[in-house]
């Protein structure tokens, strides 16, 4: 398993977290749960605007967002953000998670 880590801090004076956080729900996830090799995601965020997105993925090309679908989300919503979010990937060593976690 992959993931795609992407790195954020969102302008909560124009944008609360809780409002940031239903529009990647109603217009993010949607897409990406059509994406091929998607298993999952964990969107973490703090009052301050920081956040933190992790995708998991099954292959290491699925993670590379070889449709663009990921950049094309973020330069739609570029506009929330305080600067540029930045991306790195990584291979998953240990995926531990509570059933709580899922909706």
């Amino acid at each position: 398993m992959y993931s795609r880590v992407t790195l954020l801090e969102v302008d909560t004076l124009r944008t609360s977290m809780e409002s940031a956080e239903m529009l990647f729900c109603d217009h993010v996830l949607p897409g990406l749960q059509e994406q091929e090799g998607f298993e999952g995601v964990l969107v973490l965020s703090t009052p301050e605007g920081r956040g933190m997105i992790v995708t998991l993925w099954a292959t290491e090309e699925a993670a590379a967002d070889p449709g663009g679908f990921s950049t094309e989300a973020l330069e739609r919503f570029a506009t929330l953000f305080r600067s540029p979010p930045g991306r790195e990937y990584y291979r998953v060593a240990v995926a531990e998670l509570p059933h709580s976690l899922a909706r």
